[in-house]
């Protein structure tokens, strides 16, 4: 199927907003929202790195879309539209492409968002995905990594590991989890005015609370015997399949990091794993309290010098 079949057959019927322009201009025409912020986030993805190549298409569209939702919600920030350019390689059939888009169809209804534009290729590489998200946010309530303050609460949603236990052990409940996150998008809007940071865990509970703590320009204390654990998680480590360092490092979680007042009340599905210190850093104490030490602190994408 060459290009303007593929976009009028499976991609125009994703294109429901009007500032879309039906998918038949070179770009969309968006309008402003007084009183509000566009958020605006970009993500690639690549099979073989973000994914298996052997995923399910439905799924992999999905994941693709909820990672960039995970940005929109670390900001506070309601779904508006979304640009995705698609890099296919050979033998990407039709039937492939239209479970593609089913997933995308189906994230767009739960999500309240539509496909705005973007471009199609052929590429001799792996499959890759590229998505520009967009979404509002009310003036001055937008949510940022910096500002925690000594004595705040460090919290997280959900639980944590399930994605890198998941991304070890195929199928399983764990890889669900992996190849579909869970945007914590009400969670973001519930902390407008209330989280002092926020961020989302994309690369490794660790590593990310540094970026927070370099960010708010403070340190923090995380117990790591309060990090939730899902009952997967539990049993993995409990059978030696798993371990902690692994939870608080793997990435892909995609649940929410944040900071409250320290009288500020939990939100429901969210814990308190620490505190907001004035020494710099981070410093993750395990269930005696004696300091723990990762030689990786998260994932971190590297490329080999040229010759």
């Amino acid at each position: 199927m060459e290009e303007f079949s593929l976009i009028d057959h499976f991609l125009r019927p994703l294109a429901l907003a009007p500032e879309a322009l039906g998918l038949r201009d070179d770009a969309a025409l968006l309008a402003s929202r007084p009183g509000h912020r566009l958020v605006v986030s970009a993500d690639m993805l690549q099979a073989g790195v973000h994914f298996f190549a052997d995923d399910p298409p439905d799924a992999i569209a999905q994941k693709a879309l909820r990672v960039n939702l995970s940005d929109l919600a670390a900001m506070g920030a309601e779904p508006y539209g979304y640009f995705l350019c698609l890099g296919l390689p050979e033998g990407m059939d039709e039937t492939w492409l239209r479970a593609f888009c089913d997933g995308l169809s189906a994230d767009q209804a739960t999500y309240g968002i539509t496909l705005l534009g973007g471009d199609t290729t052929r590429t001799h590489g792996p499959l890759s995905l590229s998505l520009t998200v967009m979404g509002w946010v009310p003036e001055g309530q937008a949510l940022h990594r910096m500002g925690a303050r000594p004595g705040d609460q460090l919290c997280v949603s959900g639980t944590l590991g399930d994605a890198a236990l998941g991304l070890i052990e195929r199928p399983s409940a764990a890889h669900a989890r992996y190849l579909r996150p869970l945007p914590r998008l009400s969670l973001g809007t519930a902390l407008r005015g209330v989280a002092t940071a926020a961020m989302d865990i994309s690369d490794g509970l660790v590593q990310d609370a540094g970026h927070l703590a370099s960010a708010s320009g403070v340190g923090l204390r995380m117990e790591a015997a309060r990090v939730p654990l899902s009952m997967a998680v539990r049993d993995a480590i409990a059978e030696g399949r798993f371990t902690l360092a692994q939870v608080l490092t793997g990435g892909d979680d995609y649940e929410l990091l944040f900071t409250l007042p320290p009288d500020i009340a939990l939100p429901p599905e969210t814990t308190c794993i620490g505190e907001v210190t004035t020494s710099p850093g981070l410093q993750v104490v395990d269930a005696s309290g004696h300091p723990m030490h990762f030689a990786r602190p998260g994932y971190r994408h590297r490329w080999e010098a040229s010759s």
